[in-house]
């Protein structure tokens, strides 16, 4: 596949170090190379969990690894997995696994859309893991930076759900949205979001209150 059309942007290859995450700012956009794992699927982060907690095998190596959430669809081609498409996946649907997962295999970095909680956060700052925030709605410009599938784990589950093994090349654009210092672009978002609330209703409120005064007394 032809390389995504972003030629200023910066370009990472993932894995991370420890010490390259911390080194990525919030804002931080990029395209992404090397090799990545990913799964769109709850039964994956459920599986990874129970090996983690158990002392159990992973069909694919995961520790201190770029961990996507992102569903996926491969052909077979001249003896390759050349992706037909790969697609992003909302993060926080695996918030309840994700800080075990962060801490257990020492993640460097995490992909997805819409972000992850507070306890995630927390997981990345400690580990030194960023999170890279792909645009929903773009799949066929991410498409053009995953270059093929190397291999899949628990060939068991449909083909997105599947934990897969990608090289990429030029995946992108990959914003840092949560950055390995604990700062992240949601958690602002959401706060002043809450700092605006109190004059958003006072102002609906002052609207009711002209609307009610123009209409006058209700005829009798």
């Amino acid at each position: 596949m032809s390389e995504p059309h972003l030629p200023d942007l910066p370009r990472l290859t993932l894995p991370l170090t420890p010490e390259q995450a911390r080194s990525l700012k919030l804002g931080d956009t990029v395209l992404l190379d090397g090799v990545v794992s990913m799964t769109a699927g709850l039964p994956v982060h459920q599986r990874i969990a129970e090996a983690l907690a158990h002392g159990g095998e992973l069909p694919l190596p995961l520790e201190e690894s770029a961990f996507f959430h992102m569903g996926s669809s491969c052909r077979q081609d001249g003896g390759r997995w050349i992706p037909n498409y790969v697609n992003p996946t909302t993060s926080s649907r695996f918030d309840a696994y994700m800080p075990a997962l962060i801490r257990g295999l020492r993640l460097t970095s995490v992909g997805g859309k819409g972000g992850m909680g507070a306890a995630c956060v927390e997981a990345m700052r400690e580990v030194g893991c960023v999170y890279f925030s792909l645009p929903g709605g773009a799949s066929p410009l991410l498409s053009e930076g995953a270059a093929e599938r190397l291999e899949t784990g628990w060939d068991d589950l449909i083909e997105q759900f599947r934990l897969s093994r990608f090289r990429l090349s030029g995946l992108g654009p990959a914003t840092v949205a949560i950055d390995a210092h604990g700062n992240s672009m949601y958690a602002n978002l959401q706060r002043r979001a809450r700092e605006r609330l109190p004059d958003i209703l006072k102002e609906l409120d002052e609207r009711r209150q002209q609307a009610s005064n123009a209409s006058g007394p209700a005829a009798g």
